[in-house]
Parts: C-alpha cells; sequence; structure tokens
C-alpha cells in the first residue's frame, strides 16, 4: 500500500493539479472510480486484516521477542493503510463527486492526508521487518 500512496504522492497528483481545474477534478473523479475495483480494494482490506492477524498474534505471544515491533507496526500500517483513508481521504472523494469542495481545496486536503497514508505504512512496514528479524 505504500507503494500506491508514494506514487499518488510523487506524481499522479502532481499531474493532476496541473491540468486546469475542470479537468484535474474530473480525472481524479475517473480515477476513484478505477480504485473502486477488486485490485486495490482486496490490497487495502487484505492489508488492514493482515495488520489485525498480526496485532492479535503479537498480544498472544507477548513475551516473545519482537511483539511489541509487531503491535506497533501494525497499528502504524493499520491506521496509514485504512484508518486514514476511511477518515480523510474517501469522504474527500465524495465531496469532490458531489461537487461540494472546489478542486483547489480539495488537493490542499488530500494530499497532506496521501502524505501521511504513506509515511505511516513505510513506517509500519519497517517496524514489522525489526519484528519480524527480532523473532528469528
Amino acid at each position: 500500500m505504500a507503494g500506491v500512496f508514494f506514487a499518488f504522492s510523487g506524481f499522479v497528483m502532481s499531474g493532476l493539479r496541473r491540468l486546469p481545474d475542470q479537468a484535474g477534478a474530473a480525472a481524479m473523479r475517473s480515477l476513484n472510480v478505477t480504485a473502486q475495483r477488486p485490485p486495490l480494494m482486496i490490497a487495502l482490506f487484505g492489508t488492514a486484516v493482515l495488520c489485525v492477524l498480526v496485532a492479535v498474534r503479537a498480544l498472544g505471544t507477548w513475551s516473545q521477542a519482537g511483539s511489541g515491533w509487531l503491535l506497533t507496526g501494525s497499528v502504524l500500517t493499520f491506521v496509514g493503510a485504512l484508518g486514514v483513508t476511511v477518515v480523510v481521504n474517501v469522504p474527500l472523494n465524495n465531496r469532490l463527486n458531489a461537487e461540494t469542495i472546489a478542486w483547489s481545496r480539495f488537493l490542499d486536503q488530500w494530499n497532506p492526508a496521501n502524505h501521511a497514508r504513506t509515511v505511516l505504512c513505510l513506517a509500519g512496514c519497517a517496524v514489522l521487518l525489526v519484528g519480524l528479524l527480532r523473532r528469528l
């Protein structure tokens, strides 16, 4: 998920920002339609489910090395992948679709949230890796 979010932060949103407002908003609406298909939904919700499973396992094996790292990494990744998406990005997408937010305001709110998703997921991956290495 970090890679998907990074791609949006790194170049997709920059490209959309360069378009005239109506064209940028229309392109984002189109992206939102294609995003709600199995490949991304499986990755997004699959990541969330795996994070919950890792967190439960970490709590159940708390006395083992790396459990704190695994719990922390799963929480960071869950919050980044699903939490920020559900709380910030999806409502903004819905407002854009309903045309109740200006394109420039949308970008000013959506982009920082996407940067946060990227950083949280990357940090979560790093912390999960440390947890896994500590278990070896």
